[in-house]
């Protein structure tokens, strides 16, 4: 525009009304061309991962509609991180996925556009408050995760169903801890990081915020219930553990180690590790995570992934559209076959389960008591403030009790300076 305005300027007064009629007509008409080859294209960015599959669908998207859909490879955290900048450049794409619990702050900051469920019978309550933030809706959801339970069918015949078979784990002799006297390997979970551990504070009653997530102002990780969740962690890293398990950044690569040299017999873990457990020729199976000694079901976060709309995007109407063609049961069956991830929409998810695979199964199993993942901005100082949660009680530096107000300071503290 700066430059138009100057070379205007340049030529003067002669025939300046000619010339600059002359002017509009062009700058009109090459703006029109755009636009109207803006409103002819859809940008999508998706994961390398997902390519085959967006492939596969969008043929009978871009008929029906009219449109051409551009595809952009790129890592889903980058591109949601290059969304700030990029966005208002018109350099970023229309429609992308994101990690639920980073659609609330970019529908919050402005970034992403307010959208509809056009698929919402398929949704449960859990579903929807993933996409949710203040009462908007800003995505539509795609992908389910949850922690789960892997044990060795090499050796134990069954999946635990109860923590107290699993403290039996602890007492057999064929998983005792050569380094270290007394120490066993039974069962580990990564509970000094709190993705992993908050099912169980959940599960007795602990939570992170109040209001279903909602109300910063509440915090609910120092209540009785939740310093009954980390006493009962305590012990296991104090009186069964190897000393490995309390080291922060390396615990779960220990995990890891041990399950896949058959010295652990169960662990709880992500579906994510599933293929590496594969490669390392694991006899594995997968069930829903044990039900805690005061009868209640471990409450991981739910996670995973959705379908949301830049708020720079320049066909909001048709990125409406592909999200709910996106999520329909059909596209959704596909992408289970397609990308092996678990599907949001429930049809499509009951799809997913008759196919009688362990890992799919315990996963739609253990999302039906999962949490969904507060997203609201506040969240991030959560994970901050509660790195140490489960450390500080563990390695005995602080008793349970001291260990979770000292972590819910914290973070209200961070809250309050930020927010």
């Amino acid at each position: 525009m700066k430059s138009k305005m100057m070379k205007t300027l340049g030529l003067g007064l002669l025939s300046v009304g000619v010339i600059g009629g002359l002017a509009a007509c062009g700058s009109g008409g090459k703006s029109s061309s755009k636009a109207a080859d803006d409103e002819k294209t859809l940008t999508i960015s998706v994961d390398s991962g997902y390519t085959d599959y967006m492939n596969e669908i969008k043929g009978k998207f871009e008929k029906e509609n009219d449109v051409k859909i551009k595809l952009v490879e790129k890592d889903m955290f980058d591109q949601l991180e290059a969304l700030a900048l990029d966005g208002p450049a018109g350099k970023g794409p229309d429609v992308m996925m994101a990690a639920y619990d980073r659609i609330g702050a970019l529908g919050q900051q402005g970034h992403l556009a307010e959208v509809k469920l056009g698929n919402e019978a398929d949704y449960d309550e859990t579903d929807k408050a993933q996409v949710t933030y203040d009462g908007k809706i800003y995505g539509e959801p795609a992908v389910i995760e949850t922690l789960v339970l892997y044990y060795n069918k090499d050796l134990i015949d069954a999946a635990p169903a109860t923590f107290k078979e699993v403290e039996d784990l602890a007492k057999d002799e064929r998983f005792a801890f050569d380094s270290e006297a007394g120490k066993n390997t039974g069962f580990l979970a990564k509970w000094t990081d709190f993705y992993y551990s908050y099912g169980l504070l959940a599960g007795y009653g602990g939570y992170v915020f109040g209001e279903d997530g909602t109300d910063a102002s509440d915090i609910g990780l120092n209540n009785a219930g939740a310093i009954e969740g980390i006493t009962y962690a305590t012990d296991w890293f104090q009186n069964v553990w190897p000393k490995g398990m309390q080291d922060v950044t390396s615990a779960g690569d220990f995990v890891t180690q041990q399950f896949t040299s058959n010295k652990a017999a169960a662990i709880i873990d992500g579906p994510w590790q599933a293929q590496s457990y594969k490669e390392s020729k694991v006899n594995y199976g997968v069930a829903k995570i044990p039900t805690l000694d005061n009868g209640e079901s471990y409450q991981p976060f739910g996670g995973g992934k959705g379908w949301v709309v830049s708020n720079y995007a320049k066909n909001k109407d048709v990125a409406q559209k592909w999200l709910d063609y996106v999520t329909n049961q059909e596209n959704q069956e596909t992408f289970f076959e397609m990308v092996n991830e678990i599907p949001a929409n429930q049809s499509a998810r009951e799809t997913a389960k008759a196919k009688n695979d362990e890992l799919t199964t315990a996963v739609i199993e253990q999302y039906e008591t999962a949490q969904a993942m507060p997203n609201i901005p506040e969240m991030a100082e959560v994970w901050t403030g509660a790195e140490n949660l489960m450390f500080d009680a563990a390695s005995g530096a602080k008793t349970p009790k001291e260990s979770a107000n000292s972590a819910v300071k914290t973070i209200t503290e961070a809250i309050e300076q930020k927010y």
